[in-house]
Protein backbone atom coordinates (compact mmCIF):
# COMPACT_ATOMS: atom_id res chain seq x y z
CA UNK A 1 0.00 0.00 0.00
CA UNK A 2 1.80 3.34 -0.81
CA UNK A 3 3.06 5.48 1.66
CA UNK A 4 0.48 8.75 2.23
CA UNK A 5 4.00 10.73 2.02
CA UNK A 6 4.33 9.51 -1.66
CA UNK A 7 1.30 12.02 -2.35
CA UNK A 8 2.63 14.61 -0.91
CA UNK A 9 4.28 16.14 -3.77
CA UNK A 10 1.67 15.71 -6.32
CA UNK A 11 -0.63 17.24 -3.86
CA UNK A 12 1.22 20.34 -3.46
CA UNK A 13 1.46 20.45 -7.41
CA UNK A 14 -2.16 20.06 -7.94
CA UNK A 15 -2.85 22.55 -4.87
CA UNK A 16 -0.30 24.95 -6.43
CA UNK A 17 -1.47 24.91 -10.21
CA UNK A 18 -4.89 26.25 -8.69
CA UNK A 19 -3.17 28.98 -7.06
CA UNK A 20 -1.36 30.24 -10.45
CA UNK A 21 -4.21 30.11 -12.22
CA UNK A 22 -5.71 33.00 -9.93
CA UNK A 23 -2.45 34.66 -9.79
CA UNK A 24 -3.75 37.02 -12.55
CA UNK A 25 -1.82 40.20 -10.80
CA UNK A 26 1.60 39.27 -10.66
CA UNK A 27 4.33 41.35 -11.75
CA UNK A 28 5.81 40.76 -15.00
CA UNK A 29 9.27 42.83 -15.09
CA UNK A 30 11.47 42.79 -18.59
CA UNK A 31 14.78 41.95 -18.44
CA UNK A 32 17.52 44.68 -17.28
CA UNK A 33 20.26 44.20 -19.87
CA UNK A 34 19.05 42.19 -23.70
CA UNK A 35 19.71 38.37 -23.17
CA UNK A 36 22.17 38.44 -26.54
CA UNK A 37 24.51 40.16 -23.43
CA UNK A 38 25.45 36.83 -22.21
CA UNK A 39 28.61 34.92 -23.33
CA UNK A 40 28.90 37.09 -26.23
CA UNK A 41 32.42 36.71 -26.44
CA UNK A 42 33.78 33.39 -25.57
CA UNK A 43 37.85 33.47 -26.21
CA UNK A 44 38.21 30.77 -28.69
CA UNK A 45 34.87 30.44 -30.24
CA UNK A 46 32.76 32.28 -32.58
CA UNK A 47 28.72 31.65 -32.78
CA UNK A 48 26.04 31.75 -35.00
CA UNK A 49 22.47 32.69 -33.74
CA UNK A 50 20.12 29.99 -33.95
CA UNK A 51 16.20 30.75 -34.25
CA UNK A 52 13.44 29.28 -32.82
CA UNK A 53 10.66 28.84 -35.04
CA UNK A 54 7.24 30.59 -34.34
CA UNK A 55 5.10 27.48 -33.22
CA UNK A 56 7.83 26.27 -31.01
CA UNK A 57 8.21 30.34 -29.40
CA UNK A 58 4.78 30.08 -28.99
CA UNK A 59 4.40 26.18 -27.22
CA UNK A 60 7.35 26.93 -25.04
CA UNK A 61 6.04 30.36 -23.79
CA UNK A 62 9.09 32.09 -23.25
CA UNK A 63 9.31 35.90 -23.78
CA UNK A 64 13.01 36.56 -24.95
CA UNK A 65 15.19 34.06 -25.78
CA UNK A 66 19.35 33.75 -27.32
CA UNK A 67 20.18 30.90 -28.50
CA UNK A 68 23.74 30.01 -30.18
CA UNK A 69 25.90 27.51 -31.64
CA UNK A 70 29.54 28.10 -30.97
CA UNK A 71 32.06 26.86 -33.33
CA UNK A 72 35.61 26.48 -33.46
CA UNK A 73 37.46 26.60 -36.70
CA UNK A 74 34.13 26.24 -37.84
CA UNK A 75 33.14 23.65 -36.39
CA UNK A 76 30.26 23.18 -33.83
CA UNK A 77 31.36 22.54 -30.25
CA UNK A 78 28.23 23.35 -28.45
CA UNK A 79 25.07 25.08 -28.19
CA UNK A 80 23.48 27.79 -25.51
CA UNK A 81 19.83 28.58 -24.89
CA UNK A 82 18.09 30.67 -22.41
CA UNK A 83 14.72 31.58 -22.42
CA UNK A 84 12.97 34.05 -20.33
CA UNK A 85 9.56 34.27 -18.85
CA UNK A 86 8.13 37.29 -17.60
CA UNK A 87 5.78 35.93 -15.35
CA UNK A 88 4.10 32.21 -14.97
CA UNK A 89 0.60 31.25 -14.26
CA UNK A 90 -1.00 27.37 -14.91
CA UNK A 91 -0.57 26.76 -18.75
CA UNK A 92 2.46 29.12 -18.73
CA UNK A 93 5.20 27.88 -16.94
CA UNK A 94 8.54 26.35 -17.96
CA UNK A 95 8.57 23.24 -19.71
CA UNK A 96 11.50 20.61 -18.35
CA UNK A 97 13.43 20.03 -21.26
CA UNK A 98 13.51 16.57 -20.15
CA UNK A 99 9.53 16.44 -21.30
CA UNK A 100 10.93 17.02 -24.69
CA UNK A 101 13.34 14.34 -25.18
CA UNK A 102 11.64 10.88 -25.95
CA UNK A 103 9.10 12.72 -28.78
CA UNK A 104 12.45 14.04 -30.40
CA UNK A 105 13.56 10.50 -30.17
CA UNK A 106 16.31 10.81 -27.68
CA UNK A 107 16.80 8.06 -24.44
CA UNK A 108 18.88 9.44 -21.78
CA UNK A 109 21.49 7.08 -20.85
CA UNK A 110 22.87 8.90 -18.21
CA UNK A 111 21.54 11.30 -15.33
CA UNK A 112 23.10 13.64 -12.35
CA UNK A 113 23.17 16.31 -10.59
CA UNK A 114 26.52 18.70 -10.91
CA UNK A 115 27.20 22.15 -8.14
CA UNK A 116 27.38 24.96 -10.33
CA UNK A 117 30.59 26.08 -8.40
CA UNK A 118 31.63 29.97 -7.56
CA UNK A 119 28.31 31.36 -7.67
CA UNK A 120 26.34 32.60 -4.18
CA UNK A 121 22.77 31.83 -4.88
CA UNK A 122 19.70 30.58 -2.90
CA UNK A 123 18.40 26.95 -4.12
CA UNK A 124 20.41 23.93 -4.74
CA UNK A 125 23.32 26.17 -6.76
CA UNK A 126 23.11 22.61 -8.65
CA UNK A 127 22.53 21.52 -11.95
CA UNK A 128 21.05 18.61 -13.99
CA UNK A 129 23.21 16.64 -15.89
CA UNK A 130 22.07 14.48 -19.02
CA UNK A 131 23.60 11.81 -21.74
CA UNK A 132 21.31 11.25 -24.25
CA UNK A 133 21.51 8.57 -27.02
CA UNK A 134 19.58 8.69 -30.22
CA UNK A 135 20.69 5.93 -33.06
CA UNK A 136 24.37 6.26 -32.09
CA UNK A 137 24.79 9.94 -31.60
CA UNK A 138 25.67 11.07 -28.35
CA UNK A 139 25.23 13.89 -26.89
CA UNK A 140 25.58 15.64 -23.10
CA UNK A 141 22.90 17.90 -21.74
CA UNK A 142 23.67 20.63 -18.62
CA UNK A 143 20.34 22.82 -17.41
CA UNK A 144 19.14 24.79 -14.47
CA UNK A 145 16.43 27.06 -13.69
CA UNK A 146 17.10 30.69 -12.72
CA UNK A 147 15.27 33.10 -11.26
CA UNK A 148 14.57 35.59 -8.25
CA UNK A 149 17.88 34.99 -6.47
CA UNK A 150 17.70 31.05 -6.64
CA UNK A 151 19.60 28.40 -9.07
CA UNK A 152 18.21 25.35 -8.83
CA UNK A 153 17.87 22.17 -10.59
CA UNK A 154 14.72 20.21 -8.98
CA UNK A 155 11.70 20.77 -10.80
CA UNK A 156 9.83 20.03 -7.42
CA UNK A 157 11.74 22.82 -5.37
CA UNK A 158 11.01 25.35 -8.40
CA UNK A 159 7.29 24.67 -7.99
CA UNK A 160 7.59 25.13 -4.81
CA UNK A 161 9.96 28.62 -4.87
CA UNK A 162 7.68 29.72 -7.95
CA UNK A 163 4.35 29.16 -5.54
CA UNK A 164 5.82 30.92 -2.76
CA UNK A 165 6.95 34.32 -4.39
CA UNK A 166 4.10 34.23 -6.75
CA UNK A 167 1.86 34.40 -3.05
CA UNK A 168 4.51 36.93 -0.75
CA UNK A 169 5.79 39.03 -4.09
CA UNK A 170 3.38 38.59 -6.88
CA UNK A 171 6.80 37.26 -8.91
CA UNK A 172 7.03 34.45 -10.77
CA UNK A 173 9.97 35.68 -13.96
CA UNK A 174 12.55 32.86 -14.33
CA UNK A 175 15.17 31.76 -16.95
CA UNK A 176 15.58 28.15 -17.85
CA UNK A 177 19.64 27.96 -18.81
CA UNK A 178 20.89 25.17 -21.26
CA UNK A 179 23.99 23.62 -22.62
CA UNK A 180 24.51 21.03 -25.06
CA UNK A 181 27.74 19.78 -25.73
CA UNK A 182 27.61 17.02 -28.80
CA UNK A 183 30.07 14.21 -28.48
CA UNK A 184 31.69 13.06 -31.33
CA UNK A 185 31.89 9.36 -31.16
CA UNK A 186 32.84 9.19 -34.89
CA UNK A 187 35.95 7.44 -33.83
CA UNK A 188 35.08 5.65 -30.85
CA UNK A 189 31.55 4.90 -29.64
CA UNK A 190 32.86 2.16 -26.98
CA UNK A 191 31.58 2.68 -23.40
CA UNK A 192 35.03 3.79 -22.56
CA UNK A 193 35.05 5.85 -25.24
CA UNK A 194 31.64 7.89 -24.43
CA UNK A 195 32.75 7.73 -20.71
CA UNK A 196 36.25 9.68 -21.48
CA UNK A 197 33.97 12.09 -24.12
CA UNK A 198 31.57 12.74 -21.44
CA UNK A 199 34.15 13.57 -18.68
CA UNK A 200 35.65 15.97 -20.89
CA UNK A 201 32.25 17.59 -21.29
CA UNK A 202 31.68 17.59 -17.94
CA UNK A 203 34.64 19.78 -17.39
CA UNK A 204 33.57 22.19 -20.00
CA UNK A 205 30.55 22.47 -18.67
CA UNK A 206 31.67 23.04 -15.07
CA UNK A 207 34.24 25.62 -16.01
CA UNK A 208 31.59 27.46 -18.20
CA UNK A 209 28.40 27.61 -15.97
CA UNK A 210 29.80 29.83 -13.22
CA UNK A 211 30.20 32.83 -15.66
CA UNK A 212 27.27 31.74 -17.57
CA UNK A 213 24.92 31.84 -14.26
CA UNK A 214 26.32 35.57 -13.62
CA UNK A 215 25.70 36.57 -16.50
CA UNK A 216 21.94 35.15 -16.28
CA UNK A 217 21.74 37.08 -13.13
CA UNK A 218 23.24 40.14 -14.46
CA UNK A 219 19.68 40.28 -17.06
CA UNK A 220 17.52 39.58 -14.51
CA UNK A 221 15.48 41.80 -12.69
CA UNK A 222 16.32 42.48 -8.39
CA UNK A 223 15.91 39.71 -6.35
CA UNK A 224 12.39 40.06 -4.85
CA UNK A 225 12.90 42.11 -1.15
CA UNK A 226 15.88 43.99 -2.15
Amino acid sequence: MPNAMSFVPAALLVGGLALLASAHDQDRPEPVKPLETILAQVPGYTWERQEVDTNSQRVAGMDHYVARIYKRDTVPVWTLYVGYYKYQEQGHTIHSPRNCLPGAGWEAVESAELAVPGVQAKGSGKMNKYVLANRGAYAAVYYWYQGRGRIESNEYAVKLNLLKDAALHGRTEESLVRMVVPLDTRTDRSPEGVKRLVARADSFALAMAPRLAREVAGVMPAEPGR
